[in-house]
């Protein structure tokens, strides 16, 4: 039997579920879960008229069609411990989490996908099955696609897409990037330990906080001369803590920071210097050193051909200019493990309403902060994009 022709608009077969997708996304933002607690979530997929394979402890896996796996599809669900400050009537009633990065756009756009190509393909069958993960704990360090990876989400999968809410780019337009989008980035941190004694007489100390100080300034600078300038490596400090009085110098104190890097290879590399340039940098000051070096993330590296696919899609779905070239970004993304086990792609959805500004005034909302508002419009066109390069696989 003849499938369902790979060019035919996803539009007509969206419009009638468009209210009800907004209106669960809504619910969702209502109700946002952290990593691993996303029970509520989870069930609301089978609730909408799914069939998913429920996954360990969350989170789901979904096939629409028949016959092999084409595509995979990945959308992320769990919510941040951030307090809502967005007033808006659906705001988040769990006191202190809500979606301020759009996991809860990701997760319909995913729903909304699924109830799409299930009803194409009962009207004309699919030639192919299209798998689509609701992914839990990507906020988590190295996040939850590890997790899945070995419950057996990509058996069988030969190419991955995911999207990304981005409040830098106007609605109805998506980024892309071929290569690195996204950034590696590791937790590190640095215990350290001496004498401590009078600020008067440092001499007969260990100066702790000197050789924090030391580090702090000295580390990154190091880093960036042992590494290729080109690979991006970033090392910044979030918490340094010592002592407890202004004429005494304190027995322990640590730094802990992020660090980041462009390029996969440059990310192992900077990764096996560290402890050495630590060690370095604090020996002349006698201290004990631990350091502390959680591997986080490497970067999501797009593939070209997955990249295009999802380009072509665009431009057909939303038109010829509906595709921007995105800058890499800082941040991280567990999509990245799954790109490390075959190829695909990350696209950048727009969220911003062209003529908004931020609650404080900003030219743009943020990702990760509480006032975080998106044109819900953005739902529509996630759908239309990834849905058609789904059929343009198929």
């Amino acid at each position: 039997m003849q499938g369902v022709p790979a060019d035919e608009s996803v539009l007509p077969w969206l419009e009638p579920l468009l209210p009800e997708l907004i209106e669960f996304r809504r619910d969702l933002h209502r109700h946002p879960e952290l990593s691993r607690h996303e029970f509520r979530t989870t069930d609301r997929l089978s609730a909408a008229g799914l069939k998913p394979r429920r996954l360990e402890p969350t989170g789901a896996v979904v096939d629409i069609g028949q016959g092999p796996i084409a595509l995979a599809l990945r959308g992320d669900i769990d919510a941040l411990p951030v307090l809502e400050e967005t007033g808006l009537p659906w705001a988040s009633t769990n006191h202190g989490v809500t979606h301020a990065c759009g996991h809860d756009v990701h997760t319909t756009t995913m729903l909304g996908i699924a109830l799409v190509l299930q009803a194409m393909h009962e009207h004309k069958p699919l030639n192919g099955t299209v798998r689509i993960l609701f992914q839990p704990a990507e906020e988590t360090m190295p996040g939850g696609a590890l997790d899945c990876i070995a419950q057996g989400v990509l058996e069988g999968v030969p190419r991955m897409l995911a999207l990304h809410c981005d409040p830098r780019i106007e609605v109805g337009k998506i980024g892309t990037r071929i290569g690195a989008i996204t950034s590696a980035s590791d937790t590190v941190k640095i215990q350290l330990t001496g004498r401590g004694g009078h600020t008067s007489r440092p001499h007969l100390t260990e100066d702790l906080v000197f050789a924090l100080a030391e580090i702090a300034v000295n580390v990154p600078a190091v880093l960036s001369r042992r590494v290729d300038v080109r690979s991006g490596v970033s090392v910044v400090w979030g918490q340094i803590q010592a002592g407890a009085a202004p004429n005494a110098i304190p027995a322990s104190g640590f730094l802990w920071g992020t660090m980041r890097c462009l390029d996969r290879e440059a990310w192992h590399a900077a990764g096996e210097l560290l402890d050495e340039v630590v060690q370095q940098v604090a020996a002349p000051y006698g201290v004990q050193i631990e350091v502390t070096h959680f591997r986080g993330v490497p970067p999501v590296v797009n593939s070209e051909s997955e990249t295009t696919l999802i380009e072509t899609a665009a431009r057909g779905e939303l038109g010829p200019d509906s595709v921007v070239l995105t800058p890499q970004s800082m941040g991280r993304e567990d999509f990245a493990w799954f790109l490390q086990e075959i190829p695909g792609a990350m696209l950048r959805l727009g969220t911003h309403t062209p003529g908004s500004n931020g609650v404080d005034g900003e030219e743009h909302y943020d990702l990760h902060r509480g006032d975080y508002v998106l044109d819900e419009r953005a739902l529509g066109y996630g759908i239309r994009v990834l849905a058609a390069a789904a059929l343009r696989t198929l």
